[in-house]
């Protein structure tokens, strides 16, 4: 029953995935584009995790909490020099 939740889990991650990559190249501003790459981070982040309870390694969420903290960092430079230039 369970592999069934991680299979409509990845299905909806998948989903997300494709309408976040469309705001990503189809952002009218840099803003959007922006805002976009961050969702594109949480969506992948969300993928090692659930690959993380697939295989059944800890170590994969290690992984993405590094993934999150350096994305975090990443975007608010981006919005920083996209506010007044670094």
């Amino acid at each position: 029953m369970a592999e069934v939740f991680i299979y409509i889990a990845a299905a909806i991650v998948g989903v997300a995935l494709l309408l976040a990559l469309y705001r990503f190249v189809k952002g009218p501003s840099d803003a959007d584009r922006v805002v976009a790459f961050d969702v594109l981070t949480i969506i992948s982040i969300s993928a090692i995790v659930l690959a993380a309870f697939v295989e059944g390694r800890g170590i994969y969420l290690d992984v993405a909490l590094v993934y999150a903290l350096l994305s975090f960092l990443g975007v608010i430079a981006v919005a920083r020099y996209l506010e007044r230039g670094f």
